[in-house]
């Protein structure tokens, strides 16, 4: 598992049309594998994908680094049980933002109040870098894809 972002697949994000976000999100790109985790404030809501459920726990692993690193401390997956017993994964800066998540929420649960996965501490890397790809760096991620 990479130290930095979480993952043994050092090229398995963007899931969802990864060409056309490499090419028009800016990403996070870790200083340790070099893995692109989009980070991209939505214009209209100002969310990022992070913020949105997952449907497990192993996709939302994939975009818990650009939570730890938006908000400079270590996040948590927590596990969300909707009143039809589907579960989802959402990640939270921390139990107060589960719990107001909750609160806004009636039809969601979470049983354990803990989060099913989080590094213990946060930690900055010297190589990493915020920014969009070149078209150049976009065809080599995808070559090795």
């Amino acid at each position: 598992m990479c130290k930095e972002c979480y993952v043994d697949d050092n090229r398995i994000t963007p899931l969802l049309k990864p060409f056309d976000c490499l090419e028009n999100h800016t990403q996070y790109i870790c200083g340790t594998c070099g893995r692109c985790i989009c980070i991209e404030h939505d214009q209209n809501r100002g969310l990022q994908r992070w913020n949105f459920p997952f449907k497990s726990l192993e996709i939302a692993k994939l975009y818990l680094r650009t939570a730890d690193y938006t908000m400079k401390k270590s996040c948590g997956i927590y596990e969300i049980k909707s009143e039809n017993g589907r579960l989802s994964y959402k990640i939270f800066a921390d139990s107060e933002d589960l719990r107001v998540y909750l609160k806004k929420n009636k039809d969601k649960t979470c049983e354990m109040m803990v989060p099913v996965f989080r590094v213990e501490e946060y930690k900055e890397y010297p190589n990493t870098q915020i920014r969009k790809l070149t078209f150049a760096e976009i065809q080599n991620y995808m070559s090795e894809r």
